[in-house]
């Protein structure tokens, strides 16, 4: 399977910090979803992308902290910071819920709501 193009310009010097979240980043392997990263202003951001999505999707990017690329458990922190952000990511598509404000709401089913009862 073809891995994700990183997100830095070839030939592009790569610090160790950055060079150390692609390589566990490298460890992950999703049929819909594409991982890089990549340094923004000293900052490494780790990008997610909806692979041949067939309508317009937002990259989702989320920060790495310096305490948790240091930190002696720096595999744990990326995988639960993965995993939270793949839970922020997949809610952001939502496109309408009930809470939309220009949705007409009609009556509740079964009763739920019905001030009737």
């Amino acid at each position: 399977m073809q891995r994700p193009a990183r997100s830095h310009k070839y030939n592009e010097p790569v610090s160790d910090s950055l060079q150390k979240v692609l390589d566990h980043l490298q460890l992950y392997e999703h049929p819909l979803l594409a991982f890089s990263a990549r340094e923004n202003n000293g900052v490494i951001e780790v990008l997610i992308d909806l692979k041949g999505a067939p309508v317009p999707v937002h990259t989702y990017v989320f920060p790495i902290h310096p305490r948790d690329l240091d930190h002696p458990q720096f595999a744990w922190h990326l995988q639960h910071q993965l995993y939270d952000a793949l839970h922020d990511y997949f809610i952001e598509m939502f496109t309408r819920t009930p809470q939309d404000s220009s949705i007409k709401r009609g009556p509740m089913r079964g009763g739920e709501g019905n001030e009737e009862s």
